[in-house]
């Protein structure tokens, strides 16, 4: 594995070999793992992967004005995948003209994450020359789904196409060996180099530029637009997005929840769903402040001080601490910037890497930093951040607390007796730490010891058990268990830890379905306080709440979101416009009916948080009490009531709806729409009442 320069470029994670077809499992299969595997080609395939050289490589060996152009034609796209941020299927030949970026990745993987803002700068500074492809090539079965992997192009914004490589035959043809890796292909079609593992923007942007001018000298270069159905397109706003992580005060008075797309947290009232207050402007930066003025960047774990709330800033690799009485955030923790190896220090001045999550105990925050694969301990009153579990390789090794090795640490939470359990996501396991004990040892607890690729959907007693990809733990002290969310099988997993039996609490595959059996999607946090579980089901944009003792589940319902957001004007939009013809309404008494036509068999949820919000001149439009209100589980039409006053204006009035199937809640969608209505107010006017009507289209599954 290497270390490159200021940024950082450890090794990336292997794939096990594919031979002939079968999938052989390598023990060794983690970052920084020197393994010499390969991928040979499918079973019958006419095609061999094309010799690739290091992009590095490339630079080291050039000698004089050779070009950085390739030699080999790079092998086209198999027919019949599926595509995203797309709308249709690509090929290369269409591409000639332009540079193509291959990145061969897994949404599960903390490397393919990191690099994600390399790719992004990328396609800023060459939005004309270059087109970035993503291939999926999944290391989980969860992972593979293409409707999961187009919840994670909307959940870190993706913009560039995506393809589902699930049968791995694109990886195949070019044989790739590590997530994460790209491949550069120059505007000919010809293939110029690959790079495996993170520091991506620093080692393609000098091949790229001198590329570019090269091609450019001949006039082969195509910079003309391409246009993109994005998976974002159309799509409404809501009022969570993709929340990671929960935790609640011992009283559960409060609970906060990181609403990890929106990078805010949001604090709210469990029992009424009354926000009370929100940290964060809503748009991803690194700013420290009051309130709506501070920024975060995809926060996730939260820990509860008294009035003191830390957060885990994912993205910005740092530790934010929220004054929850003076409103003020400020910076705990981490620079920002990543650097290798893993050194404690100074709390200000060290490097963290995609802290993920956080627990207090005795004046001290564990973290689990999954980028390092570590946990690391802050001590609040020193100021000192240090790991104090992991070497920073990634594997399944157990032992003394700093020889062991970890898989990508993704939820924390100590028990009663002072034992730290963390849920490991890339091993499919959880396991415990005894950091509190000075000859700690770490050891499993439920999932395999084995290797990274050993995970499933099995009960059973500690290592005979499966799981998939969790990313939550909490204790239950009442019943002296952990819960576990079972991240990429979308269940909340219970382990007796008497006995060590692990069964299935909650869940039955992905969906959204509350009461005695409900269905949750790929949930990543939880919170126990009393007899109550929280659950972040991150995407079904939601929280759920569950009592501990019947096992009856709800969804919280938040109020009063709005007093905290821009108004709609200023709002970015992604719902649909509908923009009704102007009309002439008598002054007065009036009413407006909202009347949405749902698909046949459909109904609105009775517990999602659907709601109509309006925005009105009030010299031209006084609405009635009430008329911002829920529409949760309404049946349409709705009237509206409100008194018109002389003169022209226009209205707004935005609407969330939240739809299922009368007879399988486990599937809802969300159809968001700003109705426009422009009206001119008469004395006299004979109509009296505005009609706000749309007809949702059944959902083309």
């Amino acid at each position: 594995d290497t270390r490159r320069g200021e940024g950082v470029e450890w090794g990336p994670m292997r794939r096990p070999q594919i031979l002939l077809g079968v999938l052989i499992l390598c023990a060794a299969a983690c970052t920084g793992a020197q393994v010499e595997d390969s991928v040979e080609a499918e079973a019958g395939s006419s095609q061999s992967p094309p010799t690739t050289v290091s992009v590095a490589q490339q630079q080291e060996d050039r000698v004089g004005p050779r070009s950085f152009a390739g030699t080999q034609l790079a092998p086209e796209f198999p027919v019949g995948l599926e595509w995203l941020n797309t709308g249709r299927e690509l090929t290369l030949e269409e591409l000639r003209g332009k540079a193509v970026l291959l990145d061969f990745w897994t949404y599960g993987c903390i490397n393919c994450i990191h690099i994600i803002p390399d790719l992004e700068r990328l396609e800023r500074e060459y939005p004309d020359e270059l087109v970035i492809i993503g291939v999926h090539s999944a290391k989980f079965l969860n992972e593979g789904e293409t409707e999961n992997i187009r919840q994670i192009v909307l959940r870190y914004g993706l913009e560039h196409p995506v393809v589902n490589d699930r049968d791995f035959k694109v990886w195949q043809m070019w044989g790739a060996q590590a997530w994460p890796t790209v491949v550069l292909v120059d505007p000919a079609g010809n293939v110029v180099g690959t790079h495996a593992g993170e520091g991506v923007y620093a080692i393609v942007k000098p091949v790229l530029e001198e590329l570019i001018s090269d091609f450019d000298e001949r006039s082969e270069i195509d910079r003309s637009p391409l246009d993109f159905r994005l998976e974002i397109d159309g799509l409404p706003n809501t009022v969570l997005s993709f929340p990671g992580k929960v935790a609640t005060d011992p009283t559960a008075s409060r609970l906060f929840i990181a609403d990890t797309g929106h990078h805010r947290i949001i604090v709210a009232d469990p029992q009424t769903g009354d926000v009370l207050d929100v940290f964060g402007s809503g748009t991803a930066g690194f700013e420290d402040g009051a309130g709506l003025e501070a920024t975060f960047s995809s926060p996730q774990g939260i820990a509860l001080d008294g009035d003191v709330l830390y957060v885990a800033d994912t993205d910005n690799h740092a530790i934010r601490r929220i004054d929850l009485v003076g409103g003020q955030v400020t910076t705990l923790a981490g620079t920002g910037m990543l650097r290798w190896p893993p050194t404690g220090g100074a709390a200000s001045n060290v490097s963290l890497n995609s802290p993920w999550d956080l627990t207090l105990r005795q004046g001290v925050l564990y973290v689990a930093m999954a980028g390092f694969h570590q946990i690391w301990s802050l001590d609040l009153a020193s100021g000192i951040a240090a790991p104090i579990v992991g070497n920073g390789r990634e594997s399944t090794i157990n032992g003394p607390l700093a020889q062991a090795e970890l898989a990508q640490p993704s939820g924390v939470a100590f028990d009663d007796d002072g034992r730290l359990y963390f849920a490991d996501s890339e091993s499919s396991a959880v396991r415990y730490a005894d950091v509190l004990d000075s000859a700690g040892l770490t050891g499993v607890v439920a999932g395999s010891d084995q290797h990274l690729f050993d995970f499933g959907d099995v009960d059973g007693t500690g290592t005979e058990a499966r799981l998939q990809h969790p990313l939550g733990v909490a204790y239950d002290s009442g019943a002296d268990a952990l819960l576990v969310a079972d991240t990429y099988n979308s269940k909340i997993k219970r382990i007796d830890l008497a006995t060590g039996v692990v069964t299935t609490y909650l869940g039955d595959g992905q969906g959204w379905a509350d009461g005695a059996a409900p269905l949750f999607y790929e949930p990543g946090g939880l919170a126990v306080a009393e007899s109550t579980l929280f659950v972040a089901d991150t995407n079904n944009h939601a929280v759920r709440i569950v009592d501990l003792a019947t096992g009856e589940t709800r969804t919280l319902v938040l109020k009063g979101i709005d007093a905290f957001e821009p108004a709609p004007e200023a709002a970015g939009y992604r719902g649909t416009i509908v923009e009704l013809d102007q009309v002439t309404i008598a002054s007065g008494d009036s009413t407006f009916v909202l009347d949405i036509v749902l698909p046949p068999d459909h109904k609105v949820n009775e517990d999602a948080p659907s709601s109509v919000v309006w925005s009105v001149d009030e010299a031209a439009v006084t609405l009635s009490e009430g008329a911002e209100r829920s529409l949760t589980g309404t049946t349409f039409p709705v009237s509206i009531d409100a008194v018109l006053h002389p003169g022209a204006t226009t209205a707004l009035a935005d609407l969330t709806v939240i739809y299922c199937r009368e007879d399988a809640t486990s599937l809802c969608f969300i159809q968001q729409l700003r109705f426009v209505a422009p009206l001119v107010i008469e004395d006299g006017a004979a109509q009296t009442s505005i009609l706000l009507s749309y007809e949702v289209e059944r959902p083309d599954l």
